[in-house]
């Protein structure tokens, strides 16, 4: 499974500007089975004042545009769109799509205000490997994010953990970049799972972006990276057979504290 990490800037509420120069990045890559874009990809964070243009029907829409660049590479492309939830999509190349309903909003910038939250854990199967779906703020509420299905001890070790890779998309900014790379290394080592993180670059209105966009893998090691400042796209490939050998070898969910949402 090859991940392709998009770490691009946006440029504020203009969605056919972003729309054409993220195609015009892509059109340079190829050989992804997963293209992982940042928070409100087409948009940039607006909390307070959603764009309607969002609302558009195909193929006007920033969805249209992914399951076009999804049947163009034979991939799937995961990215979030403003509606009226902050929702991460994941898009298959035939056009099909699930997707997930930012749970944990912002309320110190006023996106609880402006979005509903969701209230589904949404696990996504692609190519081999189960990806749970996450947005920005997420990633600081790690029951969220807990990689376990288990009910009680006797439950097998394989059902204790129902993903393999967690993404986070976001809008983070650079004054708390140091906080986005703790979080996710955190979250891959105690999910013993692939941590996907991507963020944007460039300034909005409100905030400066760095990027620090990463692929980490269960030890906690990145395996990708994209530079700090710099549009880029940055490729790892997810090792399945080692991550299934270490959650064998050093089971360390087996121990887990048992709760339920």
């Amino acid at each position: 499974m090859t991940i392709a990490i998009i770490q691009h800037d946006i440029r504020w509420g203009d969605i056919e500007e972003n729309l054409n120069h993220l195609t015009m990045m892509l059109d340079k890559q190829s050989g992804a089975d997963l293209y992982v874009l940042a928070e409100t990809f087409a948009t940039g964070f607006m909390a307070q004042e959603p764009p309607s243009s969002s609302h558009l029907p195909p193929p006007s829409s920033p969805l249209s545009w992914l399951q076009a660049q999804a049947k163009e590479k034979d991939a799937a492309f995961a990215a979030s769109i403003a509606t009226d939830h902050n929702r991460l999509f994941f898009v298959r190349p035939d056009g099909s799509y699930d997707y997930y309903d930012k749970r944990h909003l912002f309320g110190y910038a006023g996106e609880t205000d402006a979005y509903a939250p969701g209230n589904r854990r949404v696990v996504v199967a692609w190519r081999g490997v189960r990806f749970l779906l996450q947005v920005c703020y997420d990633l600081r509420f790690p029951v969220w994010s807990r990689n376990s299905s288990a009910v009680d001890a006797d439950t097998p070790l394989s059902s204790r953990q129902d993903y393999d890779a967690a993404i986070y998309v976001a809008n983070w900014p650079a004054s708390r970049i140091d906080v986005w790379h703790t979080l996710l290394k955190a979250r891959a080592l105690e999910n013993q799972c692939f941590v996907i993180g991507v963020n944007r670059v460039g300034s909005d209105p409100n905030c400066h972006y760095c990027g620090g966009s990463v692929v980490i893998d269960a030890y906690g090691k990145t395996i990708a990276a994209c530079p700090d400042n710099e549009e880029s796209i940055a490729k790892a490939s997810l090792d399945m057979e080692r991550l299934t050998a270490f959650r064998k070898k050093f089971p360390v969910l087996r121990d887990a504290d048992h709760f339920s949402l």
